[in-house]
């Protein structure tokens, strides 16, 4: 029964999230019972693309990262995979006839990252952010808009520099692992060898931009099923942002900021209130 099978796999890529993304796992269980499992079934694709080229160090990268995208795209073809993951996925993608273009970009920005090491001009920190990032935006909001075409094109900027926007800050709070561990350097035509008070803030200054352009163009916009669980990220987000805005650029690299669980049921329960109340 194939039923039964994706309805396993759809499991599986609601375990990854979960596993890998208790914050991320956390908005989505704000979203409609309708459209979570899809969002979990993107995620779970993301996410495994993601750790092959952060993670998985001991392998051939390369080979892992072929293999992955093959076998995807025999899985869109047939109908199926036996890797859950890629089940899942495929069958989102065609539920929502999200376009090849940006699970292609997805898959350029996760193989740059097999070899690219420095980002030296904005187009090329433009270009990978899209793919690994801006576009993970726009296929959720291909499942939260529902074929509403119209809808779709009004947010689907704001959806972007919201991808941006988590991107950076997940740049700027990983600048250890990434500078030292994996020798990635994203931001371009700064040094993060000796990153000072300015060049920090001029990082800052850029996600706070996506920030309100997203929120004031995106997420007040939203349909109903989707608007509280993608708020409740955006606010997940800020407090990140806030925390690292107060560490010193030279203790930066020294330091790996976290949201507490108490922080996060507090988070949960003032967006709650807002929703609620019809405030966002």
């Amino acid at each position: 029964m194939k039923e039964l099978f994706d309805s396993v796999s759809n499991d599986c890529s609601k375990l990854v999230t979960k596993k890998y993304s208790t914050s991320f796992s956390l908005a989505v269980n704000m979203l409609s019972p309708k459209i979570r499992e899809d969002i979990y079934n993107i995620y779970g694709f993301v996410r495994f693309a993601d750790e092959i080229v952060d993670s998985f160090h001991d392998y051939d990268k390369e080979h892992l990262m072929e293999h992955f995208e093959r076998d995807y795209y025999l899985s869109k073809e047939h109908g199926i995979s036996l890797n859950p993951i890629l089940n899942s996925f495929q069958r989102t993608i065609k539920k929502y006839k999200i376009p090849d273009e940006m699970v292609q970009a997805f898959l350029k920005s996760m193989k740059a990252d097999l070899h690219k090491t420095t980002y030296n001009t904005k187009q090329e920190y433009d270009e990978y952010i899209y793919g690994s990032a801006d576009v993970v935006g726009l296929m959720c909001l291909k499942v939260f808009v529902d074929g509403d075409d119209k809808k779709y094109e009004e947010l689907k900027d704001a959806a972007m520099r919201l991808g941006s926007a988590f991107q950076k800050v997940n740049f700027l709070r990983d600048l250890k692992d990434d500078f030292e561990t994996l020798n990635r350097s994203y931001f371009p035509n700064i040094d993060l060898g000796k990153l000072d008070a300015s060049s920090k803030q001029i990082i800052i200054d850029e996600i706070e931009a996506d920030f309100e352009y997203a929120y004031s163009n995106g997420i007040l916009k939203l349909p109903v099923e989707a608007k509280f669980g993608v708020y409740t990220a955006y606010r997940y987000y800020r407090r990140l942002l806030k925390k690292l805005k107060m560490v010193p650029s030279e203790q930066i690299m020294d330091s790996r900021i976290r949201i507490s669980n108490p922080m996060k049921i507090n988070l949960l329960a003032r967006s709650y209130v807002k929703y609620k109340l019809n405030i966002i």
